[in-house]
């Protein structure tokens, strides 16, 4: 992490995905020493810069929403200065979304499976997270593909009207020359 100034991380998300994160920080680039921990102040935010979550001076901790609208939603982290007296601190964020979220022990307990079918599920679940996401994906192509068609077929009659104007200007350019010769006789 820099010394001063913020660090963010940016994930773009769909509406209705559950997003969890833990963050923690450390001494050093490899020392994970957890008794002493440097304090961060942490600063979540959706896509229109509205606070989903904010914490001070803390060194560890967790946080989760449900994204409300679809859009870049921002993890900014800033090191408090009066505490790491020049250390190198490095930070750990775990950020998951969507069908890593799940509690897969409770389902388990829950709907009574385990081993093979509990893996199943998992696979069904993201297997159904895929497809969604290639749905919006291929809706979003065909907005993009209908865009650029228009945008292709704007640029043709533009060129053909540029086209035209070109021969009608050369074809008044000719007729005055003419005239203008004749007048001067040396046509």
């Amino acid at each position: 992490m820099p010394s001063s100034g913020w660090k963010c991380v940016y994930e773009e998300l769909q509406t209705n995905v559950v997003v969890l994160g833990d963050y923690h920080s450390f001494y050093g680039d490899g020392d994970h020493n957890y008794t002493i921990h440097p304090t961060l102040t942490i600063k979540v935010s959706s896509p229109h810069g509205s606070n989903l979550y904010k914490k001070e001076k803390s060194g560890y901790g967790r946080f989760a929403f449900t994204a409300s609208e679809p859009g870049t939603y921002a993890a900014c982290l800033t090191v408090d200065n009066d505490d790491h007296n020049g250390n190198t601190v490095t930070v750990g964020l775990d950020w998951k979304t969507g069908v890593a979220t799940k509690d897969w022990d409770s389902v388990a307990k829950k709907e009574k499976i385990e081993g093979l079918d509990l893996e199943m599920k998992k696979l069904q679940d993201y297997v159904q997270a895929i497809k969604d996401n290639m749905n919006r994906l291929m809706s979003k192509d065909l907005g993009i593909r209908y865009a650029s068609v228009q945008t292709n077929a704007r640029v043709a009659k533009y060129s053909q009207a540029s086209l035209g104007l070109c021969i009608v200007v050369s074809a008044l350019q000719l007729w005055y020359l003419r005239r203008y010769f004749r007048k001067k006789k040396l046509i």
